[in-house]
């Protein structure tokens, strides 16, 4: 049986992209008794409200800064997925104060609020961008990951558990590369920042299914991190737009050529199982947690988890299949 089984569900950040597809999937399969959707953006929740009539969901106007707010909010609350966050990385590096208040003392009102009102779970969405980070972006989601790991220490005998998730890019979410090349491509030409970079991708409905699973075996205190394909950027670009003329501009501030998942620092305690990895607690009480995953194989000591020397890649067929299935054709 699921976990989120007659419970009561909070999203924070429930109107993006992920929000949407996380709602409509557990709506579906799970049978929670209420899902509240907690967002800062009245319209995108109004139009969310037209696309969801399911009587069992509540809509909340609040930000995650408001720790007030989300005291409320959290009331009576099982479990919570904090998706909330500001993520667009130039914008970000503009604006640095405004992504420490949001995506930094955001987590820490979310860690106080699940434990002062007695939540079971709580579940981060966290991004590859926080593994050696090179923008503002990147440095307030690992902050955020350790405030989340080290909130287990702060939890005594109330029993909320706190866990992680760390993916890469989500094939066409709202603000994504890709959506940008689909748009650029009318124009006949798209830009590229280097012609070696790549990325981890990994689907909409793929990472919702990842939550999904993990809030059914988490024990607290983890780091889980899915096994998931890379793919170059030119490579993305000349399979939606294979016309258009590739522009090379060179890497902006903040970005990357690659990207990691799993550190070689990371290593010794991480275990790697059929479809995913798992960075363990430092904490070992944590990793007794009768949830908590078991079994599962150490990786080598150097061992570490790259866009450039992964050794799963996306194919031009399966990535027009994603694109495809989002209807993000124009």
């Amino acid at each position: 049986m699921s976990e989120l089984k007659d419970k009561v569900i909070l999203v924070t950040g429930g109107t993006g992209s992920f929000g949407q597809k996380f709602v409509k999937l557990i709506l579906d399969e799970d049978e929670p008794r209420a899902v509240r959707i907690y967002s800062r953006d009245e319209l995108k929740q109004l139009e969310m409200r037209q696309d969801f009539t399911d009587r069992r969901l509540r809509f909340l106007i609040g930000d995650v800064r408001d720790r007030e707010r989300l005291y409320r909010a959290m009331n009576g609350v099982d479990i919570v997925v904090h998706a909330a966050a500001l993520k667009q990385v130039p914008t970000l590096e503009y604006n640095p104060i405004e992504a420490v208040k949001t995506n930094i003392t955001g987590a820490t009102n979310v860690i106080d609020a699940a434990i002062d009102n007695g939540v079971e779970k709580v579940v981060f969405i966290s991004t590859d961008k926080a593994v050696h980070p090179v923008n503002l972006y990147g440095a307030t989601k690992l902050v955020s990951e350790k405030l989340m790991i080290q909130a287990n220490s702060y939890v005594g005998g109330r029993g909320t558990r706190f866990t992680c998730i760390r993916y890469g890019n989500v094939v066409g979410s709202r603000g994504s590369v890709i959506p940008i090349f689909i748009q650029n491509r009318k124009k006949g030409a798209i830009s590229i920042t280097d012609e070696r970079m790549t990325r981890f991708w990994i689907s909409l409905t793929q990472g919702v299914s990842f939550v999904k699973k993990r809030i059914d075996h988490m024990g607290g205190g983890e780091i889980f991190v899915p096994k998931i394909p890379s793919m170059r950027l030119v490579d993305v670009a000349r399979t939606l737009a294979p016309e258009a003329r590739q522009e090379i501009i060179g890497i902006r501030p903040g970005e990357k050529l690659h990207e990691e998942l799993i550190t070689q620092e990371e290593a010794p305690q991480t275990k790697e199982f059929d479809d995913f990895f798992m960075i363990e607690a430092l904490e070992p009480s944590w990793n007794s947690n009768e949830n908590h995953p078991v079994g599962g194989r150490s990786v080598p000591p150097d061992f570490e988890y790259r866009s450039d020397t992964n050794t799963s890649w996306l194919t031009s067929e399966e990535l027009t299949q994603c694109v495809a299935d989002l209807q993000l054709e124009s």
